[in-house]
């Protein structure tokens, strides 16, 4: 399948079994996608996160039910996964901003969230930089968080100040970026600030290292300020190059961003020059 036709399935998915209990590994897995890169590209596409798009859907469809005469509060709340009346009225109020009581009695009007449709506009003559580049195995060291799949933006940025600020630099100067689908908690991603691994360098033991296997990588160069010029490009990825690319798909749980040294230019990674890149593991579709 391609791209776009992988996100629609997981949508069609979705709507299938809204009534039954709904994880990011479990939808990533029918798509045959990581659920980081099922959550990203998901989120770049729709604008909204896959939790919160399930949330929406739900809740728009518990407002219908409670229209219907006779249904309880509790069993609409039980049927879309709520665990108590209380938990659901609150997700509800928020979500309509009326009451399950108000949306019974008919006082208000309901919000309807209906299920999301992709589509994507490509633009005539688009070509974005990239080269496919066969990388043997190589191995890093550095310091690890685990992060929540929905908060990876804002906790990743977060975790390289903690990394600075605790000194951490004299050991790891950040070569790397990696994400790593592998060895965290459902609904989490392994995120390491990394450098190549060098046997003979003191690291504390706090460090970890990590294998990164062999692989076929999509690689993307980025120019300019960071985190913008980073983040222009992940949306290009997801949003142009993936949909218009008819040789190559996702294939791996590893996502790298690659750094060059703040310190080789003028104003650091707020220089507009400022270079690095997105490394994408990928295989040929006609494996």
């Amino acid at each position: 399948m391609s791209w776009l036709e992988d996100i629609t399935s997981s949508i069609k998915y979705i709507e299938g079994h809204l009534t039954d209990e709904l994880t990011l590994e479990k939808i990533a897995a029918k798509i045959n996608l990581s659920p980081f890169y099922f959550q990203k590209g998901f989120s770049i596409l729709c604008g909204i996160t896959v939790s919160e798009y399930i949330r929406n859907r739900r809740l728009s469809l518990a407002g219908r039910d409670l229209q219907t005469d006779g249904v309880k509060v509790i069993d609409v709340a039980m049927k879309y996964g709520y665990d108590s009346p209380d938990s659901f009225t609150k997700a509800f109020t928020r979500f309509h901003g009326i009451t399950p009581a108000q949306a019974k009695s008919g006082d208000g009007e309901l919000k309807n969230y209906l299920p999301l449709k992709i589509y994507v506009s490509m633009k005539g003559g688009f070509e974005m930089e990239c080269k496919i580049v066969k990388k043997p195995a190589f191995t890093v060291v550095g310091s690890a968080k685990i992060i929540k799949n929905e908060e990876g933006y804002k906790e990743c940025p977060q975790f390289w100040t903690e990394h600075y600020e605790k000194g951490n630099g004299k050991y790891i100067c950040g070569m790397y970026g990696i994400c790593l689908d592998d060895g965290a908690p459902e609904g989490f991603f392994k995120y390491m600030i990394a450098d190549d691994y060098i046997p003979s360098k003191d690291i504390p033991e706090e460090f970890e290292t990590v294998v990164i296997p062999e692989n076929t990588w999509a690689v993307f160069p980025c120019k300019g300020s960071m985190p913008e010029a980073l983040q222009k490009v992940n949306t290009e990825i997801f949003k142009e190059w993936l949909p218009g690319n008819s040789d190559y798909e996702i294939a791996g749980m590893y996502n790298i961003e690659y750094y060059t040294a703040p310190c080789d230019y003028p104003k650091g990674n707020q220089d507009e020059n400022y270079y690095c890149e997105i490394w994408m593991p990928v295989k040929s579709k006609e494996q």
